[in-house]
């Protein structure tokens, strides 16, 4: 089935919506899978190069097929660039919201495991989970810096690893070039910041026509992260009917198995 219309056929399966701020794009779904829990965690960010045309709602048969896989699911939304009202998105409010919405999972009244926060990003919700999973490593008082939640792992679908690859979409969410604004380039660009710091996979199709699969082959080599390549196009690692997701579904699973408790 078209991931199109198993979003279509997804829209009144929203979750509980919760709002994580004063803009209304602050927001995010949790989806529970049956029983009692406690559950392991999935938090889950789109891409659209960080742009308001992109949300949340292309990930949201994603987050269905994860919790019939018995995981809770939170599914980000987040200030983006080009927003028409409030301070839009960019630098910080952008790494801001996503660094707030991971670490709310702390005041959720749900059965969560938070030994087990996996987080799972897409094209560019790919650099944002790249950097999120990293957060413990950043500065005292960088933006997103000593988390409330720390993640277990992540899983970078189709994932944008190079800033200066993707010119003047990563200088809008920057506010600025690399050479202006280089501290801000040194923490959020992945092919930068090196390896996350926790266990963590890319999985690319090598017929993407968005985000090149070199640049997935690129970051795997310099930094030793795992690539799993499949065959499709770029949507593909977040159809759940594809052997994209299918890859990095099993990757999850077995994190899960390896649950420390």
């Amino acid at each position: 089935m078209r991931l199109e219309l198993q979003v279509l056929l997804s829209l009144l399966r929203r979750g509980s919506r919760h709002q994580l701020g004063d803009d209304r794009s602050q927001v995010a779904d949790l989806h529970l899978p049956d029983g009692d829990g406690p559950f392991p965690v999935a938090v889950l960010l789109h891409g659209g190069y960080w742009q308001t045309r992109f949300s949340k709602l292309v990930m949201r048969p994603a987050a269905l097929d994860l919790a019939a896989r018995g995981w809770a699911v939170w599914n980000v939304e987040y200030r983006r660039l080009g927003e028409s009202r409030g301070g839009g998105g960019g630098w910080p409010e952008t790494f801001e919201d996503v660094a707030g919405a991971v670490d709310a999972l702390a005041g959720l009244d749900a059965p969560l495991d938070l030994s087990q926060v996996v987080l799972v990003g897409h094209s560019a919700g790919g650099q944002l989970a790249l950097w999120a999973a990293g957060r413990a490593g950043l500065p005292d008082g960088a933006v997103g810096s000593s988390p409330r939640v720390v993640a277990s792992a992540v899983l970078a679908l189709a994932p944008v690893t190079n800033l200066e690859r993707a010119r003047e979409h990563a200088e809008q969410l920057l506010g600025g070039a690399s050479a202006e604004v280089p501290e801000r380039w040194a923490q959020a660009d992945p092919v930068r910041r090196g390896a996350p710091g926790v266990p963590a996979l890319v999985v690319h199709t090598t017929s993407d026509e968005t985000v090149p699969v070199a640049r997935s082959r690129e970051y795997a080599a310099l930094h030793g992260v795992p690539l799993v390549e499949t065959t499709g196009r770029h949507r593909d690692p977040i159809d759940p009917s594809s052997a994209a997701w299918a890859a990095g579904v099993r990757w999850l699973e077995e994190q899960r198995s390896l649950d420390p408790r």
